[in-house]
């Protein structure tokens, strides 16, 4: 890397291990060419080696028009090796096997009533995800301590606290976190309720100021201001006089046709948790509703609608793939071009910040080895803000959860081990078994599948069924 005098930096190399990514890549090829203070080299690097040249073309394309400001060359990499050594940043967004996959981990649980309204971070999808997920990130984990020990490692795949987990139980001295942007949606909401409540004006969704408690997508505010005023009492009132209604601003009550849209909620599974454990639940109510009992807000289709939010079925992404596939085609030809409006992500924020060109304060997924939340593990992976600066992210101290969302919580993080103790002895043979037993344990302890009250017979079937299914993405010690 070059420091310039004029507070830029140049000749930054970041790997982008997912470089074929049809969605991802192109949100952070946007924001680096919006952005003018630093440049370098985009490694693409992808088991899919066409998917990363089309998007070699599409980036190079992007930063040669006039109105970029980015000064970025984008190249395909081969291997590992090739894309790490010498990186100094290292972008980790992949998908775990294929659609193909995770309809089965989303659709299969159906069958004893669990329902899933996401599908890659609890719930039995989450962890059948997680175990095609971590002998990818052992063997990304093990080729950044090989060629880039010192890069900056950023991840924006699920499930988060798992993932983040096996990198930094690999190789203990990474310098990684997880990239999440649930948080910023609930900060959001808040800015407009209190834009509603107050009639002030806020610039910016960062006026929020918030403390983050909690683990990736079950994450919570226990304090937030606005304009130096609680955001809290202004919360419940508006909950008091809306929860029926939800908050869905500029849409009549009477039109439901917008929950059409399969990532859009009207905010009552937070209101409701506000109203049961007196902190903001801060992700997005189809996350946050996998984390509790089944038998609450998904224990049916209709049950969710009623909670103004919907399920997201494996085939309407399928359908979304098409029309990726479809744009990409469109943005290799030229006869698309990426929209230089900002995608209101903060990873590019954050490396000028661990480059010394900026201060920020952020959520983030690391180890609780600082004991930021000090009565969970010090080994679980939790989310809390942290301070980005010069060639340091240093975790602040979020205080300890409340009892009540304490158990909320640690039955997911006890969940987390037990998931990683299965997919690494799985990687040796001989363990089919019992690994597969340890999965079952994990479903029945999974607050989501134990409001269905499945029999111990049936998930163990389950478990066989879904690991079957994805057999081909999983090591050969799973074969029985």
């Amino acid at each position: 890397m070059k420091y310039t005098g004029d507070g830029t930096v140049k000749d930054i190399q970041i790997a982008y291990i997912g470089g074929g990514s049809r969605g991802w890549a192109w949100t952070f090829m946007t924001d680096l060419a919006m952005e003018d203070a630093i440049g370098g080299k985009i490694r693409l690097y992808d088991i899919d080696r066409e998917a990363a040249k089309r998007n070699m073309v599409i980036g190079n394309h992007l930063m040669s028009r006039e109105d970029t400001k980015g000064d970025w060359t984008f190249e395909v990499r081969n291997s590992l090796e090739d894309a790490l050594t010498g990186a100094d940043f290292v972008v980790i967004s992949i998908l775990p096997g294929t659609f193909d996959e995770m309809e089965y981990d989303v659709h299969l649980p159906e069958r004893l009533g669990i329902w899933q309204s996401v599908g890659d971070t609890a719930g039995p999808g989450g962890m059948i995800r997680a175990l095609r997920s971590i002998p990818m990130f052992v063997e990304i984990a093990e080729a950044i301590k090989a060629y880039s020990p010192d890069a900056w490692v950023i991840n924006y795949t699920n499930p988060m606290s798992l993932l983040v987990k096996t990198l930094y139980t690999v190789f203990p001295e990474i310098k990684a976190f997880g990239c999440c942007h649930e948080v910023f949606g609930t900060q959001k909401v808040l800015k407009g309720i209190f834009e509603t409540e107050t009639g002030e004006t806020v610039g910016d969704w960062h006026d929020v100021m918030v403390n983050v408690v909690g683990i990736n997508h079950f994450t919570w505010f226990t304090e937030a201001s606005c304009h130096g005023r609680d955001l809290f009492p202004i919360y419940r009132k508006y909950i008091d006089e809306h929860f029926e209604e939800g908050y869905t601003p500029g849409i009549a009550p009477q039109d439901k046709g917008w929950m059409d849209d399969v990532f859009k909620c009207g905010h009552r599974v937070k209101m409701d948790l506000f109203n049961r454990y007196g902190a903001i639940a801060a992700a997005g109510d189809r996350h946050l509703a996998e984390f509790m009992p089944g038998d609450e807000y998904l224990k049916d289709p209709e049950a969710a609608r009623s909670w103004l939010f919907s399920l997201t079925p494996v085939s309407w992404r399928k359908e979304d793939l098409k029309r990726r596939l479809a744009r990409s085609e469109r943005l290799l030809k030229g006869e698309e071009e990426i929209a230089l409006v900002s995608t209101g992500e903060e990873g590019i924020l954050l490396i000028k910040a661990l480059l010394g060109l900026t201060r920020v304060v952020s959520n983030v997924n690391i180890p609780n080895y600082a004991l930021q939340i000090p009565n969970l593990p010090q080994d679980a992976v939790v989310e809390t803000n942290a301070v980005f600066s010069h060639n340091s992210v240093r975790p602040v101290a979020a205080g300890k959860l409340s009892d009540e969302l304490k158990q909320l919580i640690l039955p997911h993080v006890e969940n987390h081990e037990r998931i990683y103790r299965a997919a690494v002895t799985a990687m040796e043979p001989g363990h089919a078994e019992e690994c597969r037993k340890l999965v079952a344990e994990a479903f029945m302890h999974d607050p989501l599948t134990m409001g269905h009250h499945p029999s111990e017979e049936d998930i163990q079937a389950l478990v066989n069924d879904m690991i079957d299914h994805t057999s081909a993405y999983l090591p050969e010690g799973w074969n029985r």
